[in-house]
């Protein structure tokens, strides 16, 4: 039988997400720079080699990276907060579409989890 979500390990859980949150804050500063003329403030860093056309090809090559990079690290951070969140709210572990509770094996393998196996999976299959 599954065991319930305990404080013990909703609190490990938290810690973890807590950890998490700082180093993608870390990751995202070395990303990131200043820019004043976006909304957030903060954008992926354009390198700069110098002027040849292979130096100019990697500096694209390497600002798109960095861009994509940058934007999966956000919406990790974005699920990390939203994680959180629950936690204060007290619906964390709870499906947001069934709303019974999510495996602890599940939540402990995947933190940022909102939605429970059988949701997610046929979730999946109509895509």
């Amino acid at each position: 039988m599954e065991k319930e979500l305990d404080e013990k390990t909703l609190n490990e859980i938290k810690a973890d997400l807590l950890v998490r949150r700082e180093q993608i804050s870390g990751e995202l500063q070395e990303l990131a720079k200043k820019d004043d003329h976006e909304a957030d403030n903060l954008g992926a860093k354009f390198p700069e080699y110098g002027s040849k056309p292979d130096e100019n090809a990697q500096e694209i090559s390497d600002y798109t990276t960095n861009f994509a990079t940058e934007k999966i690290l956000e919406k990790t951070m974005e699920d990390i907060d939203s994680a959180l969140d629950r936690m204060e709210d007290g619906t964390y572990g709870i499906c947001k579409y069934c709303k019974q509770p999510i495996s602890v094996k599940r939540l402990i393998a995947r933190p940022v989890a909102s939605a429970c196996m059988a949701c997610k999976t046929e979730l999946q299959e109509n895509e």
